[in-house]
């Protein structure tokens, strides 16, 4: 209670002391009313007991408000035996306290506490009014008692509403954190399929070229064969070191990964040359004006991931003659946009040419092109996923996209044969303004 009053602002922190000075002094008042200094300081005690039990933590409630209760039914038994009784007020501070630890034990506890508890409690309210003089028991069976019974089922009704409200409040929290769970995963599930598909992809890449030359019956020359396992040692090297970042992500999500790229666009252009290094033409043009212009690391990152995603689809789903485009500018007549299109002429491994479902080959059904609008290769399998489901790779950078206001498509380029692979995305002003 002492921790959650120092965690209150100034202002509360004021108010709070105000009340209690308030409430103590009609405790003081009231018991001084009895006009004897053993039930006076009786009454001071009880109904502190009363008013502390509705602000202790839940945890100490139970044990707080029984003693309050039973410290509250022996006063008001003891002052029956009394000749000497308040006549103007019986306690009135400690009787709405009671009533409010009814509401608060409804709110909080199960059918059997309540019903050890909350009975008592109406109970000590009834006699509390009959710690009067007998003169007046007549206006306070008249009035006082069907006031305070209707106070008991009106305090029923808050617990149960309260009750209710926490209930409510608390499935909507669970949802929300099963919801941040479930984002959380995603985005884990997008970083385990941009860095490691991509590298593994180029080692099963690699592999298949040699097997391929060599089932033909042509022997790689050790020049060659070194170049292969050169680049497979390599692309297992990355793979690891994108490992390493994710399970250290994993394990302390609040440092960042090392694996992730930040608001420049300098590991683009050594992805460009790492896939062109692996004997895949490449042609990167990246717009100059971008050199002079730090992009935010979400951005920064979401290009990465598209370019890396798309070279990687490139890798699995044509021929190694295919030729492979990648642009990055900004927009002229806005510099405020960032455009990234990444482009393959087609030529596609095994003679299979991808078709829009619906459609006709080169050009995509009407309507969004993106991942969700079904295209599919003549084989069955949906280029740019990350297996033989398909899918998720399109599906990711559609959702980082989308998570920083951008646009993303994905399909066969509009009267031309081939695959592109493009996103539209809004910068944040710079410093100078629009301009860079």
């Amino acid at each position: 209670m002492i921790h959650a009053f120092r965690g209150r602002s100034g202002t509360h922190q004021v108010l709070f002391v105000l009340a209690g000075a308030v409430v103590l002094t009609l405790l003081v008042a009231e018991g001084l009313n009895t006009g004897f200094a053993p039930t006076a300081a009786a009454t001071t005690v009880t109904g502190g007991l009363c008013v502390a039990a509705l602000f202790v933590p839940a945890a100490r409630f139970l044990p707080v408000a029984g003693c309050a209760v039973a410290a509250s039914l022996a006063l008001s038994v003891a002052e029956l035996q009394l000749a000497q009784r308040p006549e103007n007020s019986p306690g009135l501070t400690e009787l709405c306290a009671l009533l409010l630890v009814i509401a608060r034990t409804v709110r909080l506890h199960s059918l059997l506490r309540i019903t050890a508890l909350a009975p008592p409690a109406g109970v000590a309210s009834l006699l509390l009014l009959f710690r009067v003089p007998g003169t007046e028991y007549e206006p306070v069976k008249t009035i006082g008692v069907p006031a305070v019974l209707f106070g008991i089922v009106m305090m029923i009704g808050l617990g149960l509403y309260l009750r209710l409200a926490d209930t409510l409040r608390d499935r909507d929290r669970r949802a929300a954190e099963q919801a941040a769970r479930q984002t959380e995963r995603l985005e884990h599930a997008r970083e385990l399929h941009d860095f490691v598909a991509h590298h593994v992809t180029a080692i099963v890449a690699q592999a298949k070229a040699a097997r391929y030359v060599t089932s033909a019956g042509e022997a790689l020359a050790p020049a060659d064969l070194d170049r292969v396992f050169a680049g497979i040692e390599e692309a297992g090297s990355q793979a690891m070191e994108s490992m390493r970042g994710m399970v250290s992500v994993l394990r302390a999500p609040k440092e960042p990964a090392t694996t992730r790229p930040g608001g420049d666009l300098t590991r683009v252009r050594g992805l460009v040359e790492s896939f062109s290094a692996a004997g895949r033409p490449a042609r990167l043009t990246l717009d100059p004006r971008l050199a002079e212009r730090s992009l935010p690391p979400e951005i920064g990152t979401t290009v990465h991931r598209l370019v890396q995603e798309s070279l990687t689809n490139v890798r699995k789903y044509t021929d190694p003659t295919a030729q492979v485009t990648v642009d990055i500018r900004l927009r002229a007549d806005d510099p405020g946009r960032l455009d990234v299109l990444v482009t393959d002429d087609g030529r596609v491994a095994g003679g299979t040419v991808f078709r829009p479902r619906g459609g006709t080959p080169g050009r995509p059904p009407a309507g969004r092109r993106d991942a969700d609008s079904g295209r599919q290769p003549t084989s069955g399998r949906q280029r740019g996923g990350s297996g033989g489901s398909g899918g998720y790779g399109l599906i990711g950078l559609a959702e980082r996209i989308e998570a920083i206001g951008g646009h993303f498509t994905a399909g066969p380029r509009h009267g031309q044969p081939g695959w592109e692979v493009s996103a539209e995305i809004p910068l944040p002003p710079s410093p100078q303004g629009n301009c860079p």
